[in-house]
């Protein structure tokens, strides 16, 4: 039997995930290890190996078959667009992606203006603007913290990630307009899910179980 291989997003994701695994008996004892300078974590008895990579370049290993499975959110699965499949949504680490500005830049949505949009997230902020509202605007790509940008007068709105909303509330901005509901979701390598049919299909089902 060969290996399956899991690419987790590390952090708070990868901590959710091994919880809920460990409820239907999938368990790495190496991952608790907080000291371990492993990269790849291994159940023997199982046939299972994880590793650890930062959201963006979960799907990546996905698509090119070094992971047969990834957990990664939705944003990042929208934002890289790679070849994959999107079998499960896990249900946590919900959120939305939101058009975020001050009030005032409520008209200049509606009106269709040209304005320019400050994000972490050009591709979705793209779609959204030009196959959704069929509005053009200017995407300024930002890593940074992205309320500053409308604060400062770099763009007139922000396409972000909106958990609590406490953040732009302090900053005097609000959401605008909801972009799309966001959270967990497992994907798999479109090859391992025809090879490893039988045993991922198991893995999905004993997950929706406990969901």
């Amino acid at each position: 039997m060969r290996y399956l291989t899991f690419a987790l997003t590390k952090g708070r994701l990868a901590s959710k995930t091994l919880e809920m695994f460990e409820k239907i008996g999938i368990t790495c004892e190496e991952m608790k290890d907080k000291n371990s300078r492993k990269l790849i974590f291994v159940n023997e008895d199982l046939k299972l190996k994880f590793f650890l990579a930062k959201g963006p370049d979960v799907p990546t290993y996905v698509e090119y078959g070094a992971a047969d499975i990834g957990v990664v959110g939705k944003d990042t699965i929208l934002e890289e667009g790679r070849k994959l499949y999107e079998v499960m949504d896990l249900g946590f680490g919900a959120c939305r992606m939101c058009v975020c500005g001050p009030e005032s830049a409520r008209k200049v949505l509606e009106n269709n203006q040209l304005i320019r949009v400050a994000t972490k997230y050009p591709n979705i902020a793209k779609n959204y603007f030009y196959n959704k509202k069929h509005q053009t605007v200017e995407i300024i790509k930002l890593n940074g913290s992205i309320e500053l940008a409308p604060i400062v007068g770099l763009s007139e709105v922000i396409v972000d990630i909106v958990e609590t909303g406490s953040t732009l509330k302090e900053n005097g901005l609000k959401v605008l307009e909801e972009v799309c509901p966001l959270s967990a979701r497992m994907v798999v390598n479109q090859v391992s899910m025809k090879m490893e049919d039988e045993r991922i299909r198991k893995l999905i089902h004993d997950l929706r179980e406990i969901i």
